[in-house]
C-alpha cells in the first residue's frame, strides 16, 4: 500500500513544478514586448550611430582615414561599386571641355579641365564634407584646390581656383557655390580642373558628366575594374573634347548669360577680371537682400544684378552673394 504521506509530498511537489512551468510561460509572455521595445532602441541607437559616422566621415565603409592631407591616397577599391549618381549639380554651366582625361603631354591627366573664366561660379557636385582646402602655391599642381567626400563613395578635386569659398569639416549640399574659377598652380589659361576619384584612384569624370549637355550619364555608374579602362575610352570619344575648341562666352557662361537688345549675346565685359575685384557674402539665418546690401553699403538693385536675382528671390543660409 502507498504510504499517504508520500502521496501528499508527491502532489505538493508536482503542484510546485507545474506552478513555475506557468509562470515561466506568463514571464516570457509579459518579457516579450519589452524584448521588441529593446530591439527597436538598438536598431534606433545603431541607426544614430551609423548616420553620425556618415557625417563625422561619408562613405567611411570605403575610407578608413578622413584626416590626411593627400587629394589622391589610394586604398583598397572593390572589383565593382554602384556609385549614385542622382541629386547631383554640374561644378559649372560651363559646356566647354579643353582637355580630355587620360595621358597628355607625356604625363597623366587626371580629370578633365573645363573652360571658365576668373571669377565664375564653382559649385558641389554632390552632396558631402569638405576634406581639403589647400593652396600649392604658383605654377604647381592644382593651385588652390578643393577635395570634398561625397556619402555615394566619391571624392571631388576643384583645381586651378581664384578663390576658395568653403573650409575643411564644412558640410555641403549639391549646388552650393564652394569656389571661384581661376588660373592658380600650373595652368596655362584660366579652367577648372574636375577630378572624380573612388578610393583615391582617378576615374575619368566623363564616365559620370555630361559637361556638353549639363548632365551625369545616369542615376548611376557601375565600376567594375575588369571593365573600366574600355568604358573610359569610349566615354572620352562620346563626351571629351570636340573639333578645335572654338567656344563662345554663351558655351562658358551660359545661354542665359547676358542679352542685348537684339536677342543676341553680347562680348564678355570682363572675361578675366581678377578675382580679388570681386567680394562675396555668405548669408547667415535672418538675413535679407535688404540688411545685406544695407551692410556692405550697396543697393539692393546692385546687389540683385551682380546675382541675377530679383528683389522677391529667396535665400537662405550659406548661400553665396556677391556684392561687389
Amino acid at each position: 500500500m502507498t504510504n499517504p504521506i508520500l502521496k501528499i509530498f508527491s502532489f505538493i511537489a508536482l503542484f510546485i513544478v507545474s506552478s513555475q512551468v506557468v509562470m515561466a510561460q506568463d514571464f516570457m509572455a509579459s518579457q516579450a514586448p519589452i524584448d521588441r521595445k529593446v530591439k527597436a532602441v538598438d536598431t534606433l541607437a545603431l541607426a544614430r550611430i551609423i548616420e553620425r559616422e556618415m557625417e563625422e566621415n561619408p562613405s567611411y565603409e570605403l575610407y578608413e582615414e578622413w584626416d590626411n592631407i593627400f587629394a589622391n591616397r589610394a586604398v583598397p577599391i572593390p572589383d565593382t561599386y554602384k556609385i549614385d549618381l542622382r541629386n547631383f549639380c554640374m561644378p559649372t554651366v560651363s559646356r566647354a571641355v579643353t582637355s580630355n582625361f587620360g595621358a597628355r603631354w607625356g604625363r597623366a591627366h587626371r580629370g578633365l579641365d573645363i573652360k571658365v573664366y576668373v571669377g565664375d561660379t564653382i559649385r558641389a557636385a554632390f552632396s558631402g564634407k569638405v576634406r581639403v582646402v589647400k593652396n600649392q602655391g604658383a605654377r604647381k599642381g592644382y593651385g588652390k584646390y578643393i577635395v570634398i567626400r561625397h556619402p555615394n563613395g566619391l571624392e571631388t578635386i576643384y583645381g586651378h581656383l581664384s578663390k576658395q569659398l568653403v573650409v575643411e569639416n564644412q558640410n555641403v549640399k549639391a549646388g552650393d557655390v564652394i569656389g571661384l574659377g581661376g588660373n592658380t598652380g600650373r595652368s596655362t589659361g584660366s579652367h577648372l580642373h574636375f577630378e572624380t576619384r573612388l578610393c583615391g584612384i582617378a576615374l575619368n569624370p566623363a564616365l559620370m558628366f555630361d559637361f556638353r549637355n549639363q548632365d551625369v550619364t545616369g542615376d548611376y555608374y557601375v565600376y567594375n575594374k575588369r571593365t573600366y579602362e574600355q568604358e573610359s575610352r569610349e566615354a572620352t570619344r562620346l563626351r571629351g573634347v570636340v573639333g578645335g575648341g572654338g567656344y563662345t562666352v554663351a558655351d562658358v557662361r551660359g545661354s542665359n548669360y547676358q542679352e542685348d537688345t537684339t536677342g543676341g549675346m553680347v562680348e564678355d565685359p570682363t572675361p578675366a577680371e581678377p578675382a580679388e575685384n570681386k567680394a562675396y557674402h555668405k548669408v547667415k539665418k535672418g538675413e535679407t537682400l535688404y540688411s545685406i546690401a544695407k551692410k556692405h553699403g550697396v543697393s539692393v538693385d546692385k546687389l540683385c544684378k551682380l546675382n541675377r536675382l530679383s528683389k522677391k528671390s529667396k535665400i537662405r543660409p550659406g548661400n553665396i552673394l556677391r556684392y561687389s
